[in-house]
């Protein structure tokens, strides 16, 4: 039976595994067994996937990067070079604490630059942009732009990943025209 995803052969899948069609595992990686990673999903050199990680399509992890049991990616999410996922919040090494391990949700679209922290039990919403080398230690609304350490919210963002500016509660994206919304709930696409 013909494999409908490329394995590196520097790379280590254990089975049984879940991995969707199109997808590219690049040199040094190591899908442990138990994940599930979707369709034209790229995952660069040197990358960690946990049992229990879930991986939507298209997503984009870029080199050096471990996604542990307990994180989940939903679709089109950007991981950039060696960015971090935590999976305890106060780890020792003489405790054994990996029944504490606190779920990460980044939802679909968002954006983890450069050697970005997450660290574990937080939300990060829909299209959200975390800039690069921040470390983000609470939930992220959907659109936000977080950067610094420890991230802060200094605006919003388009799904192109365009800044955008709200005006009477409205903003469009000056490089796509979307159109958004901001009330006391949030921001949607209108």
């Amino acid at each position: 039976m013909e494999k409908k995803y490329f394995v590196h052969p520097t790379s280590i899948v254990d089975e049984p595994m879940d991995i969707g069609k199109g997808t590219k595992i690049w040199h040094f990686t190591h899908v442990m067994s138990g994940a599930k990673i979707g369709e034209n999903c790229i995952i660069g050199q040197n990358v960690f996937i946990g049992s229990g990680a879930i991986l939507g399509d298209n997503i984009k992890v870029q080199n050096n990067v471990s996604i542990f049991d307990g994180v989940i990616l939903e679709d089109d999410v950007f991981c950039g070079p060696s960015m971090v996922f935590t999976n305890v919040f106060n780890p020792r090494s003489f405790i054994s604490r990996k029944k504490e391990f606190r779920k990460t949700l980044v939802k679909k679209g968002g954006t983890l630059g450069a050697n970005v922290t997450i660290v574990c039990g937080n939300t990060i919403g829909q299209y959200a942009f975390i800039g690069a080398g921040s470390v983000v230690t609470k939930d992220v609304p959907d659109y936000a732009l977080v950067y610094g350490n420890p991230g802060k919210m200094k605006g919003w963002v388009c799904q192109c990943a365009e800044e955008i500016r709200f005006r009477s509660g409205r903003a469009v994206c000056k490089a796509c025209g979307k159109k958004y919304k901001k009330d006391r709930i949030g921001i949607k696409l209108i």
